[in-house]
Formats: structure tokens, sequence, C-alpha cells
């Protein structure tokens, strides 16, 4: 039995055939592209069940690829940089990205951030969540708003599932960041805010008047049944 696919996508040979190894030795099956338009070609030939995405190729930008790839997969997305900036890492999170690792980078922590992104898509066998027009079915991965089904992300669906979960509850920023992220995220509140926004985005009527997912200025979110 085969391993998932991840597709590893950076144009230094070095890296490429690093991460080939390692990931081939730790049973996954891999495929390789050193360029955006054979990133897509790539995934779009053998759908990966991952992805590990350089930010700097030689035809564009690896947010460029993650947008278009987000379009039609919700395979998680994990960055590769040699950029730190704060911007940068958020720049990936809003194209879709749902990780974000800075070279230089060690190989274990990856493959372990790797494991986690894959986890929080596996299947559940959970029951189906209802919050005013909001459901949400942990098995399918499946949100409706209405009636209508809406995309998400991986991360978009740990964090939606997390609020659902506590309807009415006051979460605190790094609770949240620990639950759906893990312990070393306890800090980065850019990645709360920018999925925060993104939710928003997919449940409010109107984004920027929320009334599902509601700001505790300081402290936290909220999610209610407005009706």
């Amino acid at each position: 039995m085969t391993g998932p696919r991840v597709l590893v996508v950076d144009d230094e040979p070095q890296i490429l055939r690093a991460l080939q190894l390692k990931l081939r030795g730790a049973g996954y099956v891999v495929d390789t592209a050193s360029t955006a338009a054979d990133a897509l070609a790539a995934a779009a030939a053998r759908p990966p069940d991952a992805v590990i995405l350089d930010l700097l190729l030689p035809d564009g930008r690896g947010t460029d690829v993650a947008t278009e790839l987000r379009s039609w997969t919700s395979a998680p997305i994990l960055v590769l940089s040699a950029v730190g900036e704060e911007a940068e890492k958020v720049a990936a999170l809003d194209a879709g990205a749902d990780d974000y690792v800075t070279k230089p980078f060690g190989v274990d922590e990856l493959l372990a951030r790797l494991r986690a992104a894959l986890r929080r898509t596996a299947p559940s066998g959970e029951p189906v969540l209802t919050v005013g027009r909001l459901t949400l079915d942990l098995e399918k991965h499946l949100l409706t708003v209405d009636g209508e089904p809406v995309a998400l992300t991986p991360n978009e669906h740990d964090l939606l599932r997390l609020f659902m979960r506590n309807e009415g509850k006051l979460l605190t920023h790094p609770a949240i960041l620990r639950e759906v992220w893990g312990p070393a995220y306890g800090e980065e509140s850019n990645y709360l805010h920018v999925y925060v926004s993104h939710l928003r985005r997919k449940i409010e009527p109107d984004p920027t008047r929320p009334r599902y997912l509601l700001t505790e200025p300081g402290v936290g979110y909220r999610l209610v049944d407005p009706r």
C-alpha cells in the first residue's frame, strides 16, 4: 500500500533531491517540479495529497501557484522560502497556504508539520455541526451556508470546527492557535487574523459587519447564532 502523494516544488536541485529522498524514505510517493508551470501540470496530472512549495520560482511566485491550486484542491500546502518577513508569511497564507517554513529548515521539523497537516485532512468519522445557517459535515469536510456548499481549506475547516463545537464560548487567541496549529504557534497571531478574515468572507452575509464570528478585542473570538 502506497503512502500519500506529495508534490515538492523548488528550483534548487539540492533541496529537491534531499526532500525527495527523505520523503520517500518516510513512505511518501513524491513528485517534483522546479517551475510554477511544471508544478501546476504535475498537480493536474497526478493530484497530490499535499504540496511543499517554494515561494520564489524562475517563472513566477509560489503564491500564484498556491492560489491556482487552492481553486480546485483542499490538499495542504506548506510554503518554503528564504524570505523571513512577516508580510511574506501573511501573503502566503492569504494565497491559500496552510503552513510556512523559512529556509534554512530542519527536515525533521518539515516532516512533522507535513504529518500534522495530513492528519487535519483525514476523514474523522465525526458528526454534523449546525449553528444558524451554517452546517459543517466533519467527516466529509463540507460546509454549507443556507444549503449552498462553500469550499474550505483544511485549516479553515479546523478553525470553524473549533468555533462551532464551542458555540457561544469565548476562545482566546493562544488557545485557538494551540488547538488548530499546535503548541509552536501560540504567539503567531497573524495566522489567526488571516484565517478569521477568510472565514468571515465565507460565512458572513456582510464580512465587514460580522454577526456569527465576533471579535472580543484584545482577547479572542466567539461564534454565535445571531438568530
